[in-house]
């Protein structure tokens, strides 16, 4: 019989084990257990926080530095992936994340895009023609119009008069001159890759949804949407259609709905992006066993996560799929192509000890997982 291909597609466990650890530690296990299996990993990621750098390491790219303008206007010193054919992928949030403003400054009023747009003009000078935006963890509700601004874009008011693109004047923006930005990324094919379906507008939009977490008071919410319903309008007549009103369009304060409209982004689940970027079908036409995981294993797992996207691809494959979990609810395996699921815990602790522990309890799950693979390989 000839040895297993092994295929090792696990997510980061979020505050323990990054995706590369996971890998490597799924290495050592199949060395272990099944010393003559062949094995191939690859860093897997959902469009948030990790995207760039694991597509970087999955596809022989590099981490460009760049310093930009943060959310409030400091410069902040931001990174995206440049990969191989010209492409780039640009986290949204290395510009414009929440987790670049400390809680107690944190005001969407005031929090730009800007330094979004300017990541995406270095790539265009590096030379990369194929640039994906990963939409996620903003600290903005300002409509993308920062964005914009920074890709060349002019912005008036009824009057004529231009206005600048910031957070306080997107109310008043009644037109759009998309000239400079249309020069700038000529011949360039943008993507966006999102986990959230949010209009711009609405009860269920990229205000009254994601404010809150980003400093707004009840007060600041509706003077928000007033804004942002202002800037939808302008936006749909620039457009053509009430770009809006798409699903997604108000992932990350509404720049979802900059990058569809005025950018001719498609909008992709960001596992979905990422398995096509890796080319993880081909990689599971050699594979009789694939291993992912993340963090916890639930019913949100299904809505665009990497278990679920990794579990899809191996059911149309024909490809055994098991995931390696922090935890689990009751239940929650019974996601279609997923073989089973294993929880790193197999005794009660707490989670303080779990967290600690989770290099030896992953190492542990590993060995269990892939020697069951082995005794069934064995029998085949």
């Amino acid at each position: 019989m000839s040895a297993p291909h092994l295929l090792f597609a696990s997510d980061s466990l979020k505050g323990t084990l990054s995706s590369a650890d996971t890998a490597r530690l799924l290495r050592q296990a199949a060395r272990e257990v099944l010393p003559d299996a062949q094995s191939v990993s690859v860093p897997m990621a959902d469009g948030g926080e990790g995207t760039a750098e694991a597509l970087a390491a999955a596809c022989g790219g590099e981490m460009v530095q760049v310093t930009v303008h943060g959310p409030l206007g400091d410069p902040v010193h931001a990174a995206y992936a440049q990969l191989p054919g010209g492409r780039a992928v640009i986290e949204m949030a290395a510009a414009a994340g929440i987790t670049l403003v400390e809680r107690s400054r944190l005001d969407p009023t005031r929090a730009t895009t800007y330094g979004v747009g300017e990541l995406i003009l270095h790539a265009v000078l590096r030379g990369c023609t194929d640039i994906t935006v990963a939409l996620g963890g903003s600290a903005t509700n300002d409509g993308g119009v920062g964005m914009l601004v920074a890709l060349g874009a002019r912005l008036y008011d009824e009057t004529g008069e231009e206005v600048a693109g910031t957070p306080s004047n997107l109310g008043r923006i009644a037109n759009i001159d998309p000239l400079g930005l249309r020069l700038a990324l000529d011949g360039i094919a943008m993507h966006a890759m999102c986990d959230v379906d949010n209009p711009l507008t609405g009860p269920n939009g990229a205000t009254y949804t994601f404010g809150p977490q980003k400093g707004a008071t009840p007060e600041v919410l509706d003077q928000l949407e007033g804004a942002l319903c202002v800037w939808e309008q302008t936006l749909a007549d620039a457009c053509g259609y009430a770009v809006g009103a798409q699903p997604g369009a108000g992932a990350a304060g509404g720049l979802g709905a900059a990058c569809l409209g005025l950018l001719g982004a498609d909008l992709k689940p960001g596992i979905d992006t990422v398995l096509e970027l890796v080319g993880f079908d081909e990689l599971l036409a050699q594979a009789d066993l694939c291993v992912t995981g993340e963090g916890w294993l639930d019913a949100q797992t299904a809505h665009g996560k990497v278990i679920a996207g990794v579990a899809a691809a191996c059911e149309r494959a024909g490809v055994p799929c098991v995931a390696i979990v922090g935890g689990m609810d009751a239940g929650a395996e019974a996601l279609p192509g997923l073989t089973t699921a294993v929880p790193l815990t197999c005794a009660p602790m707490s989670l303080d000890e779990a967290l600690a522990r989770a290099e030896e309890l992953y190492a542990l799950a590993a060995r269990r997982t892939l020697a069951l693979f082995g005794a069934g390989w064995g029998s085949a």
